[in-house]
């Protein structure tokens, strides 16, 4: 069950950017309940993981020169998308017609506006609604029921749609796309001239009354509006405004074919590249055949920007080392800590180490309503003094592409110029009664905690830092770490990641499910990521075919398999199978003993489980798993050194795995099944692999005071991984490079 609207957190923000580097300024948006003014602290975040047997919450304050205490306010938020814009005046003396298509996809008893003719702050206007499959006129902020047209709209079906104001009334036409007969309707209505006197815009999908209200779910194609003569009431005698809606590889406005100065701004980014009436099959890129791709789908709960006011501006100091930042807030009713990064300054020395913070898989989670708080995990919560705000009783701030619109399809649009409940330190996602229940964000903080426990230093960039700067952002560092879960990708991310590695330098993976969906993004809007879920994959909802290319980009969507880069040509491992949030552990393999392998075991019994503990699931190897496959590009120089085993029934084979159940798609892997692998080798270039194929991995590295079997396997390999100087067989080195010692401290 969704979230209920109007439970709300006491203070709540937003940051934008996400990262920043020294003289950069970063902009925080904060809603406090009753205008309450705030306290503010940054903090440095180590470890954000609230199991009292874990290792603890780690952060440290730092000084970013704030003031004692900010002015705040209460700052509301406006979902639904539509668009807006405006019209030239009507004449009082003419009659006039609205047309287009519309496909409705969710019947409710609510008012969801279709059309409404209105002045800019919709005081006065007159929109046309449906109500339970039924169209009705409303005049615009009266308190009389609106007029029923006594017309009926079929959910899922596209209905070409008239209606003509007349002085005496309203003729509304309605046929089903591809009938040639009309069903036709006269309302004596009267005032019909007076509220079109004070018509100067136009606004499809929802009234606008500064922000969107009543909002439609569906599809709109191809409106006109136009005057009509007296003798043929139908005709378009005068156009006085056209819009085509097909996708203009922009996603913030709409072009007037008869006047482009009025144009339609599309409010919080409705669905482009969508399928309309005339799409016959034949094409499925809407970009050889936009006519037939000619709609936009409006939500109701569509959200990509709160524009909310600024309420803190800082700028980052000088001397504030590139890491992981929270800002800390309290309105003395609330607290929330808001995630942000820093980067390394353009002139800094860079530390040999770089973690590479995925952002996007966090923005494609975001708000990820599982209906799983309720009871056990909301009383661990309570216990834990975990983030109290789920997004199962919190929608008010959008929901993730892990969710469904009111009218079931997919969320396919993720921004973070929203409050992200599930990007916060201490937020809980699992019942896990063998662990922490950590995902995500917070669940990649027990690598950072492990890093700065083992005297590692290293910088921090994100997903969205590498997607901008490309490779380039690479070059400077010896190592390149991931999280636990670094599953989408843009293009230019992946390719970064082969080239970096390519180009001789050193990728640890320490994750699972990594290089799995692709993403599109938009340069204008940096903010939204797109996710189609195109063909195979492992899927909570599909797209609909036709519909498998990126509006924001225009590129296929889907799987990376499916777009020729498997998740093996860019870590040696790749997505196998998954089951319930449960970890087990590894053992050797044959060819691990190898005597050129032997560093990466030292201090490791050879006949001991690795990882048969830990705070994700109780086990390094578990929830989601990778493994080796020559045949979709796993490099000849990686071995694999270990492979799990002892999964419990929960864990199935992924759907792209399958030709026919248990018929694997592709060659016979040495160390295939359910399994995870992890895999380790040196390219000839120089350039090296280090993958874990576990989503749980870093979860285990701090289970007896860092004195562990996972623990020492990771040490081992990166202290290897640092023993090659600098430069030698590596990328260009960046001029802002560190010198630090080769153990990153």
């Amino acid at each position: 069950m969704l979230a209920q609207h109007n439970i709300l957190p006491a203070v709540i923000g937003y940051v934008t950017p996400l990262s920043a580097k020294a003289g950069e300024r970063l902009e925080f948006k904060i809603s406090s309940l009753e205008d309450r003014n705030i306290v503010a602290k940054v903090v440095k975040i180590d470890c954000c993981d609230p199991n009292p047997l874990g290792p603890g919450l780690k952060y440290a304050d730092v000084d970013f020169g704030l003031e004692p205490e900010y002015s705040a306010k209460e700052q509301k938020i406006h979902m639904g998308s539509c668009a807006i814009g405006p019209i030239p005046k009507i004449a009082e003396s003419r009659s006039l017609t609205i047309e287009l298509v519309v496909r409705p996809t969710l019947a409710t008893p609510e008012i969801q506006t279709i059309v409404s003719l209105q002045n800019l702050d919709g005081s006065k206007g007159i929109a046309l609604v449906v109500k339970s499959g039924c169209l009705f006129l409303e005049a615009l902020h009266s308190t009389h029921e609106g007029e029923e047209l006594d017309l009926e709209l079929r959910t899922h079906e596209w209905t070409r749609l008239k209606v003509t104001f007349h002085e005496h009334g309203i003729s509304t036409a309605i046929c089903v796309v591809g009938s040639p007969k009309y069903s036709e309707v006269f309302k004596p209505l009267r005032g019909i001239p007076e509220m079109l006197g004070h018509v100067d815009h136009i606004c499809f999908a929802a009234a606008w009354i500064g922000h969107p209200e009543a909002c439609f779910n569906g599809s709109i194609e191809g409106p006109r509006l136009y005057r009509n003569s007296r003798s043929d009431p139908f005709s378009a005698n005068d156009i006085i405004a056209s819009w085509t809606f097909e996708n203009s590889d922009n996603s913030e406005w709409v072009e007037d074919d008869v006047n482009r100065t009025h144009r339609l701004s599309l409010i919080n980014l409705p669905m482009r590249a969508v399928r309309s009436s005339g799409w016959t099959g034949l094409n499925m890129d809407w970009k050889h055949a936009r006519t037939e791709y000619a709609a936009i789908t409006f939500h109701s709960d569509d959200l990509s920007d709160c524009k909310w006011d600024t309420t803190i501006s800082v700028e980052v100091p000088a001397d504030v080392p590139s890491g992981v930042y929270g800002l800390m807030i309290d309105n003395h009713v609330g607290t929330d800590t808001i995630p942000f990064y820093i980067l390394p300054a353009s002139d800094a020395a860079r530390q040999r180490i770089v973690f590479l913070a995925p952002t996007f898989t966090y923005m494609a989670y975001a708000n990820h309503a599982r209906g799983n708080f309720s009871g056990p995990l909301e009383a661990r919560v309570k216990e834990w003094g975990g983030y109290p705000h789920n997004p199962d009783v919190v929608g008010a701030y959008g929901y993730s592409t892990y969710n469904r619109h009111p009218d079931g399809s997919g969320i396919t649009l993720s921004s973070r110029l929203r409050p992200l409940l599930t990007m916060r330190p201490q937020y809980l996602v699992y019942h896990d009664e063998n662990g922490s229940g950590l995902r995500g964000f917070p669940a990649d903080s027990h690598l950072t905690d492990w890093l700065k426990a083992k005297g590692f230093a290293f910088d921090v960039l994100t997903d969205e830092d590498l997607d901008r700067e490309g490779v380039h952002a690479l070059s400077p560092y010896d190592i390149v770490l991931t999280g636990s879960h670094p599953e989408y990708h843009t293009r230019r991310t992946i390719n970064a990641l082969i080239a970096y590695r390519e180009g001789g330098g050193k990728l640890m993976y320490l994750g699972g499910n990594g290089f799995y969906w692709k993403i599109g993004r938009d340069a204008s809007q940096p903010h939204v990521i797109e996710v189609r879920r195109a063909e195979g994959g492992m899927r909570v909802w599909a797209s609909q075919p036709g519909e498998y290319y990126n509006q924001l980009d225009g590129e296929y969507g889907g799987l990376w398999r499916r777009n020729g880069i498997p998740p093996q040509k860019v870590a040696g491992v790749g997505f196998t199978a998954e089951g319930a949030f449960e970890g087990t552990y590894y053992v050797r393999t044959r060819e691990s003993c190898q005597s050129g392998l032997a560093f990466l075991f030292a201090g490791i019994p050879s006949d001991q489980r690795i990882g048969d503990f830990g705070l994700s699931g109780g086990g390094a190897a578990g929830f989601e798993i990778d493994q080796a496959a020559s045949d979709l590009g796993t490099p000849d120089f990686v071995t694999v050194v270990a492979t799990s085993e002892g999964h419990g029934p929960s864990f199935v084979t992924t759907f792209e795995e399958l030709l026919l159940p248990s018929v694997i798609d592709g060659s016979r892997r040495p160390h295939g099944g359910i399994r995870s692998n992890i895999v380790y080798g040196i390219a000839p270039n120089g350039g090296g692999l280090f993958s874990v194929g576990s989503i749980t991995f870093c979860g285990s590295l701090s289970h007896n005071g860092y004195q562990n079997n996972v623990s020492q396997l990771l040490e081992n390999c990166l202290r290897k991984f640092l023993e090659a100087s600098r430069g030698e067989n590596a990328a260009p080195a960046h001029p802002g490079q560190s010198t630090s010692s080769s153990d990153g401290t």
